[in-house]
């Protein structure tokens, strides 16, 4: 079983100066920056439990400026991190949707290199203070001796080519948490969101395999095997609940909210929320503005066909953004962001926090995490960073969680059902 560590972090100067700066830099983002009691409270949380990121992604230099800090950084650098009280991040060697063929295999999997080079590099230049968790008791160990846990998280099987055992060698250089989808079906499974063709005004069908295909099916298999935790993200609905079904060992949703407070396809249904819970299970609520916005009102929804039309994208839509690399002109595409970002506004934690409870009410407190997007378009107006991880924190005591309930979201569900997949392999 997993356990919560004890030791508190020691902070050092350069770290005081560090949450210095970025508390005056968050300056009127504090939902409670006025109640010392609720942030010393707040404060002994992050101190003493596992505060944990379930996704975010990793900036190489080419990451588009959209996706990273006000400072053109990452939301996840040390630095940032350090400031959230942040205990670890799962972070993703994702890779884009494209060609299925040698040469689209091929691009994808230099992507991944790339990606994982750059944590390695992270790493590296931490001088000491970042470590590679590959199991939940190498996460307490970092946070016993004052690091903070970099998990590795492999997301979309078209890195795959076609072949289940390539999975082996990204769990050997690491990877512990393993989602078949990004954006596209692939040969393994079908996507919440078929990809769009420019060339012909068309998306994929809704489905080409019905949910899992026979790789997909067996990549599961071999994840359970390794004792790799299952992510079902970005996973079709069909897909989804098949996995839930077949896998020996609870699955998470890294990223992902409730689409009966935000009607789009890439959040889950009633029907995926409550089979998660019942096989122990873990959701974890996404602070990305547009899967958390409500879709019911038809002035936004009308404002969005508007912006599609104008930007050349069909007025139906599933994902209000349906992604907006479907456009291929660079100024066009970032036109068409910014039209779509400010109908829909940014959200804030206490709209997560909607979110959480509605899982809450519905399964139970032990099937809820957090799962930022930084760096892909996660941030919400109190949340935007790492660096201000307590604001949420904050917010969840005061809707009235618990010390104990907070310690399972921010981690401590997620190390369950780790703990429940490693068990399940050595058996």
């Amino acid at each position: 079983m997993y356990r919560i560590a004890s030791k508190v972090r020691p902070m050092s100067l350069g770290l005081f100066l560090v949450l210095l700066s970025f508390n005056a830099s968050a300056t009127g983002t504090d939902p409670d920056g006025n109640d010392p009691q609720l942030t010393k409270r707040a404060l002994a949380i992050h101190e003493n439990a596992i505060i944990l990121d379930a996704h975010a992604d990793i900036a190489l230099p080419d990451t588009s400026k959209l996706y990273l800090g006000a400072d053109g950084r990452s939301k996840v650098s040390h630095d940032k991190l350090l400031a959230g009280r942040m205990s670890a991040v799962v972070m993703a060697l994702a890779v884009s949707p494209g060609p299925r063929d040698a040469a689209g295999y091929e691009a994808a999997r230099q992507i991944m290199d790339r990606k994982l080079s750059a944590v390695r590099g992270m790493v590296a230049d931490s001088a000491g203070g970042l470590v590679i968790a590959r199991s939940p008791f190498e996460v307490e160990s970092a946070k016993q001796d004052g690091q903070i846990a970099i998990i590795l998280g492999f997301q979309n099987a078209r890195a795959l080519g076609g072949n289940v055992e390539a999975l082996r060698g990204y769990f050997e250089a690491g990877a512990r948490v393993f989602a078949l989808n990004h954006l596209a079906h692939n040969a393994f499974a079908d996507s919440s969101r078929p990809a769009f063709d420019a060339e012909t005004g068309t998306y994929e069908p809704l489905a080409e395999h019905g949910g899992l295909s026979q790789l997909g099916v067996a990549a599961i298999k071999l994840i359970n095997q390794l004792g790799g935790v299952i992510d079902i993200s970005q996973t079709s609905k069909a897909g989804a609940l098949q996995i839930i079904k077949l896998s020996e060992t609870p699955v998470v949703a890294t990223h992902s909210n409730v689409m009966a407070l935000s009607d789009v396809s890439r959040n889950l249904s009633d029907e995926e929320i409550d089979l998660i819970g019942e096989k122990g299970g873990v959701i974890h609520v996404a602070a990305f503005s547009a899967y958390l916005a409500d879709y019911s009102d038809p002035d936004l929804l009308s404002g969005i066909k508007a912006a599609r039309v104008a930007a050349g994208l069909p007025e139906a839509y599933s994902y209000p953004y349906e992604l907006y690399w479907e456009i291929e002109d660079e100024g066009e595409k970032l036109a068409f962001l910014r039209s779509v970002s400010s109908l829909i506004g940014r959200s804030s934690v206490d709209r997560m926090v909607d979110h959480i409870d509605y899982i809450v009410e519905r399964i139970g407190i032990d099937h809820v995490g957090i799962g930022t997007d930084f760096n892909h378009g996660g941030g919400v107006s109190d949340f935007i960073e790492a660096h201000q991880a307590m604001n949420l924190t904050k917010t969840l005591l005061r809707r009235g969680y618990s010390e104990a309930d907070i310690k399972k979201i921010w981690g401590g569900n997620f190390l369950r059902v780790w703990q429940q997949a490693e068990n399940h392999a050595k058996s």
